[in-house]
């Protein structure tokens, strides 16, 4: 009675390799921060409608991983939320 084999045979993937979420992905493409564009908004506290779209529900900054910004513009958008929280314009 000849053995059976366990686990994974040579040159076969297994399960976990075949599934499209632990591959590489090959289509990366860099995203443009929307606050370095050219006719962009600057950032400004006094600017209420551009800071709610860089807050949650809930008061949070979000953060530049969700919203594509870069960190240079990050740091200047944080800055300026705090500062309109501050001054209750937020």
């Amino acid at each position: 009675m000849p053995k059976r084999q366990s686990g994974n045979k040579k040159g076969k993937q297994s399960n976990f390799a075949k599934l499209s979420i632990f591959q590489p992905n090959k289509y990366k493409f860099k995203k443009t921060c929307p606050l370095s564009i050219k006719g962009a908004p600057k950032v400004d506290y006094k600017n209420i409608k551009l800071l709610k779209r860089y807050v949650s529900e809930n008061g949070k900054i979000l953060p530049s991983r969700i919203t594509n910004v870069s960190q240079k513009k990050q740091r200047e958008l944080s800055l300026s939320i705090k500062r309109a929280r501050n001054l209750a314009l937020i």
